[in-house]
C-alpha cells in the first residue's frame, strides 16, 4: 500500500451478499465502516436521525416505546419516491459525517466504506475503487423470502426500488459475483484482498 490510502467503497443490492463480503474483508484485516449500522445508531431515541424523521414524517413513525417503527417507515419509503428522498436528505449527511469520523480513527488500516445506496446517492465518483457485489435476481428474491420473511412481491419491489445491476456494474472497479457457495465467495474475496493490498 502506498502512503496515500485509496478511498474504497463497497456496495450491492439487497440480499446480494454484500454483508458477507464485508465480513470476509474484515476477517482479512480491513476496517469496515458500515453505513447501515451508522443509520441504525442514528435512529435510536435521542439521536438526530430519529429526531429528524419525527420532525418530517410525524410521530406516526414511532412505536409504543418511542422507537422507530422500521416496518412502517420501510413501507412508506419503498412505495413513495418523494418520501424516500426526504428521508435520504435527513439521514445521508449525518451518515457521511459519522463515517468521516470513524475513518479518521482507523489510522493506517485499510478502510472500506460499506454503503448500500452508494450508486443511488451518486457517491461513486467520491471513491478511488468501488467494489460491487451482485447475485442473480431469483436468488436474491429467494433469500429475502426465506431469510427475511418477505413475500415474493415485497422482495421484488425492494429490489426494483434500488439501482439496477447494470447501473452498479457501470461504476464498479471490482465486481464480485455471488452465485455459488460461501467457499467460492471467499476465494473471490481472497483475490480481491490481494489486489487491494498489493
Amino acid at each position: 500500500m502506498t502512503n496515500s490510502r485509496p478511498r474504497i467503497g463497497l456496495t450491492g443490492g439487497i440480499a446480494s451478499g454484500k454483508s458477507t463480503v464485508a465480513d470476509l474483508l474484515r476477517d482479512r484485516g480491513a476496517v469496515i465502516i458500515d453505513a447501515d449500522r451508522i443509520v441504525r445508531d442514528l435512529q435510536e431515541p435521542g439521536q438526530p436521525g430519529l429526531d429528524g424523521i419525527v420532525e418530517v414524517f410525524g410521530t406516526d413513525m414511532l412505536d409504543g416505546d418511542g422507537r422507530l417503527n422500521r416496518p412502517k417507515l420501510g413501507a412508506l419509503i419503498f412505495n413513495d419516491d418523494e418520501a424516500r428522498e426526504r428521508l435520504n436528505a435527513i439521514i445521508h449527511p449525518l451518515v457521511r459525517a459519522e463515517a468521516a469520523r470513524l475513518k479518521a480513527e482507523a489510522g493506517e488500516s485499510l478502510v472500506i466504506e460499506d454503503i448500500p445506496l452508494l450508486v443511488e446517492t451518486g457517491q461513486a465518483s467520491d471513491f478511488d475503487r468501488v467494489i460491487v457485489v451482485q447475485a442473480p435476481h431469483a436468488e436474491r428474491v429467494r433469500r429475502m423470502v426465506s431469510d427475511r420473511g418477505m413475500t415474493s412481491d415485497d422482495a421484488a419491489s425492494r429490489i426494483a426500488a434500488q439501482a439496477t445491476d447494470a447501473q452498479r456494474a457501470e461504476v464498479a472497479s471490482d465486481l464480485i459475483v455471488n452465485d455459488a457457495d460461501r467457499a467460492a465467495l471467499a476465494a473471490r474475496v481472497d483475490d480481491l484482498w490481494a489486489s487491494l493490498t498489493s
